[in-house]
């Protein structure tokens, strides 16, 4: 079987080493280990600022070794994104 879009994730590596000059650090928002390679280049290169994986149950194990210690997942933010009606205090704390 033949993943139709695999050509997409080879563009975006491409564009990325493309535009590599460009940017200070990057945010990789993915859970495909095909994204490793750019991963741990950025990652030995110091330009990885975070890789952020959608579900940690859903996330490659490759991607996971290759961002070490900047891997974070949004299932364990989940209550600090959370949506509130709560107001924030005002500087006074009120």
């Amino acid at each position: 079987m033949v993943r139709l879009y695999s050509h997409v994730d080879a563009e975006l590596v491409l564009q990325a080493m493309i535009d590599y000059e460009k940017y200070d650090t990057a945010v990789i928002v993915t859970s495909d280990g095909d994204f490793r390679c750019i991963v741990d280049y950025f990652y030995h290169q110091k330009k990885l600022n975070v890789a952020l994986s959608p579900n940690r149950e859903k996330c490659s194990i490759l991607l996971t070794k290759a961002a070490r210690e900047r891997i974070h997942f949004l299932d364990n933010l989940e209550k600090k994104l959370a949506y509130t009606n709560e107001k924030a205090p005002l500087k006074d704390g009120t």
